[in-house]
């Protein structure tokens, strides 16, 4: 933000207010995660319908293996920085890869390194991983506070404090925004697919109101990031460095070296695995259930982000590219906003766990689609192709589309909010409209019980057609698993 023009005192509010307005839409939906303990792409059939839902999962697990090959590249230069302080020689690693590849053997090496620690994280449970999260949550934010004392301590806040902002008028207000759309793109993944980890929660669903912190903790970090790439300008001379590694990679203390480029790859790896391999896994076993599992959907997710991708020449060769994975808020704002009014305001928090994983229940629709979100989600996401087109190639002119995609985040969230809530006050599903839900508590206290769900709530005996119904709790547990 400081980089196009804005001055700290506009980034920090920016940050702020973005992280506030991301948070809703993930405590939303992770709240439905925790009451019926399904995956994203189990509880996106209720709103896209069963095969329906095959839209926002292609979406979500497409941008999964992208963001997991480019996480993998920047565990892998704090990887290059940890060996570097432990064996200084590795500065002088021959390189024998040419320069067009956009990689030396040195990071190539490190990225092979940092691939391979992660299995280990791949193959566990995800309920194991808090662990992980819990080390993450502690040891990064002493790293992130280390060096904020580092950059005032050696410049005494630098430069970027005293700086003002070098855009006015309109250009400054459109900068803003399109900051912010920026930082809430970087979060709009999780406000979709956070059930994917919710529904491991053994606290009651409103504890997901936890989320609401996320403003302060990003808000905070921001500040850190601002004053120690300020710090940067005064020690090194020259524009700000924003990238924990180059920074790192400056220093003359190894030991410090060491354990600051730890931190920032197990924060590396922690993104990884929640953003990104647990999300693609998840997709992957409901695209391909009888080939695909959690470990195998995670592993197949490493192999392809970090190398069929080949994340280092798109990190290389195309901002045009990294624009196309910005962008991507276009599409994950409409389908937050699907999910959300589905479960809160069509469904009032009243769904069926058992049709959910029936191609023939109350969730068919329309041949397994739900027209009502397809039209919605088009609705949303039209408006802002112009520009997200301009932003995958520059050499297209989108004319004002620029700035309608400068906000594109909340225009299809918005847009597509009203317009799938308006169809549905038109044209309603009935027939997914229950009186009270089917909790999984509820099939696992009668599991002799064949349960369906009919248009006015009544539970009653299933009828035996083929493929209709599950007639255990054991069944409905090995299809979740």
């Amino acid at each position: 933000m400081i980089s196009i023009g804005l001055s700290w005192r506009e980034a920090i509010p920016c940050v702020a207010l973005s992280f506030v307005i991301i948070s809703i839409p993930i405590v939303l939906n992770g709240i439905a995660g925790s009451m019926y303990h399904v995956p994203f792409p189990v509880l996106s059939r209720s709103s896209w319908g069963f095969w329906g839902s095959y839209i926002p999962i292609l979406s979500r697990v497409i941008l999964a293996m992208f963001w997991f090959g480019i996480q993998t590249y920047n565990g892998a230069e704090c990887v290059q920085q940890m060996i570097t302080a432990i064996w200084p020689s590795f500065e002088r690693f021959p390189n024998h890869i040419p320069a067009s590849e956009g990689i030396t053997s040195a990071a190539l090496l490190s990225f092979f390194i940092f691939w391979v620690i992660q299995f280990p994280f791949l193959l566990m449970h995800p309920n194991t991983l808090r662990w992980l999260f819990l080390a993450k949550s502690i040891i990064v934010p002493i790293c992130a506070i280390g060096m904020l004392i580092w950059a005032f301590k050696e410049t005494g806040g630098g430069p970027i404090f005293s700086q003002k902002a070098t855009l006015h008028g309109s250009a400054r207000a459109w900068a803003f925004l399109a900051s912010m759309t920026s930082t809430i793109g970087n979060y709009a993944t999780l406000s979709v697919n956070i059930a994917d980890f919710s529904r491991y929660s053994r606290v009651p669903h409103n504890r997901q109101l936890v989320q609401l912190a996320l403003p302060i903790i990003f808000t905070f970090l921001a500040f850190i990031g601002i004053a120690v790439a300020s710090a940067t300008q005064t020690l090194y001379g020259g524009p700000a460095i924003w990238d924990p590694a180059i920074i790192i990679s400056k220093w003359d203390n190894r030991a410090a070296k060491f354990f600051a480029a730890f931190a920032w790859g197990l924060a590396s790896l922690g993104v990884n695995i929640s953003a990104n391999s647990v999300s693609a896994a998840n997709d992957l076993t409901a695209l391909f259930p009888r080939f695909v599992n959690i470990r195998r959907g995670q592993i197949l997710c490493a192999v392809l982000g970090a190398w069929a991708l080949v994340p280092w020449k798109i990190l290389e060769s195309a901002i045009s590219f990294l624009n196309f994975m910005a962008a991507y808020a276009v599409f994950l704002g409409p389908i937050a906003a699907i999910m959300i009014v589905d479960f809160w305001i069509i469904h009032k928090t009243k769904l069926d766990i058992v049709a959910m994983y029936h191609p023939q229940s109350i969730y068919v629709y329309s041949h397994g689609v739900n027209m009502r979100a397809v039209v919605a989600f088009i609705i949303g996401v039209a408006p802002n192709l112009p520009g997200f087109i301009q932003a995958v190639n520059p050499k297209i002119n989108a004319h004002g589309g620029t700035f309608l995609f400068d906000i594109a985040w909340l225009l299809g969230f918005v847009l597509t909010f009203v317009t799938y809530w308006v169809i549905n006050l038109i044209w309603p599903a009935t027939e997914t409209i229950l009186d009270k839900a089917v909790l999984p508590d509820d099939v696992y206290l009668h599991p002799e019980r064949d349960w369906q769900t009919d248009s006015n709530g009544d539970m009653e005996k299933e009828k035996s057609h083929l493929g209709m119904g599950m007639t255990s709790v054991h069944s409905v547990h090995s299809v979740s698993a």
